[in-house]
């Protein structure tokens, strides 16, 4: 029994080497974390924003070209500083956990991880951006949840596995919105903030917390 038991243990080594090589393991809930808090944060000055140009329009009784640009533009601009920050963020915790396991951040795994990832985001963007060309923005938070979705999912089998049930309830809620176009910032708000806050502190709960 000694024996056996010892073979089943050089196998479970064996498994976790292997799944070490072809996984990006360094993920830090942290991330996810920090991540949901600027889209949170995100979304409640897009939401303050939102309301002053109804207010306007309630004042006026009117709709103003200027002032719709000008929404378009400052939105944009903060979608873009959201983006950038929970980037930073996110490499931050990532950089930080990769070196208190002594783990190479950038090698042959990761780098699969970025490509999967990036080629669903990049898709998505793009179409984001001939939308936004035709002036279509009902459909714009579902299908940022979509592809960021897609992205996760695609990205899976290179990192973590919980990845790949938070991408499927992204996508599930960015289709869910194709039906409410009109609360497009809410169900924004959840995907990318709440959704993230509660990944992140499961992932730290179940992977960091005890080192």
């Amino acid at each position: 029994m000694n024996e056996q038991n010892q073979h089943l243990e050089t196998l479970q080594d064996i498994k976790k080497i292997m799944e070490r090589s072809s996984r990006f393991l360094s993920l830090s809930g942290l991330s996810g974390i920090a991540a949901g808090i600027c889209a949170l944060a995100g979304s409640v000055i897009a939401y303050g924003w939102i309301q002053q140009y109804y207010t306007r329009f309630n004042e006026r009784g009117h709709y103003v070209g200027n002032d719709f640009q000008g929404l378009k533009y400052k939105l944009l601009s903060l979608a873009a500083v959201v983006l950038a920050i929970a980037l930073l963020s996110a490499f931050y915790f990532t950089w930080r956990r990769a070196k208190k396991n002594n783990v190479s951040l950038w090698n042959h795994t990761s780098k699969k991880l970025l490509i999967n990832m990036l080629i669903p985001l990049v898709t998505g963007g793009l179409f984001i951006l001939a939308m936004l060309s035709y002036d279509e923005w009902k459909f714009i938070a579902p299908v940022c949840l979509i592809f960021y979705g897609l992205a996760l999912v695609n990205a899976s089998k290179y990192t973590l596995s919980e990845i790949r049930y938070l991408g499927l309830i992204e996508i599930v809620l960015g289709l869910i919105n194709t039906q409410f176009v009109g609360y497009g910032l809410y169900f924004w708000a959840v995907g990318f903030g709440v959704l993230h806050i509660v990944y992140g502190l499961l992932m730290w709960l179940k992977y960091e917390k005890s080192q």
